[in-house]
């Protein structure tokens, strides 16, 4: 399975950068990643190959590292009407997605309450 690291930053110039370089600079390369900024503080998720490694630079770097959690990774269609149609099927079987991002133009990042259920509906 694979696993989003979410990642508490102050919401100023360059604490992005502080991120990314301590990341770079360790050879960690970004898989997929989300930045959303609320009452001054940024929320980062972030998809990496080795998420223990990854929260150790992180943490080495003075970064706070607020969770670590499973994700499923869900190879969807590119066209419309893509989203609704994987969500509705989630939805219908019961699962609650509480996290969801694009790792690449077709790689959803699905975190949810029941990831196995997750992975059987879809």
């Amino acid at each position: 399975m694979a696993k989003d690291l979410t990642v508490v930053l102050e919401n100023r110039p360059g604490t992005l950068a502080d991120l990314g370089e301590a990341l770079g600079g360790a050879g960690i390369n970004l898989d997929a990643m989300c930045v959303i900024a609320s009452e001054g503080k940024g929320v980062v998720h972030i998809l990496v190959e080795d998420a223990g490694r990854a929260r150790s630079v992180l943490e080495t770097a003075g970064l706070t590292v607020e969770s670590e959690r499973d994700v499923f990774l869900f190879d969807a269609e590119d066209r419309p009407g893509m989203l609704g149609e994987t969500m509705r099927k989630l939805g219908n079987a019961g699962v609650n997605v509480d996290l969801l991002y694009k790792a690449t133009q077709t790689v959803l990042v699905i975190g949810a309450d029941d990831l196995e259920k997750a992975q059987a509906t879809l």
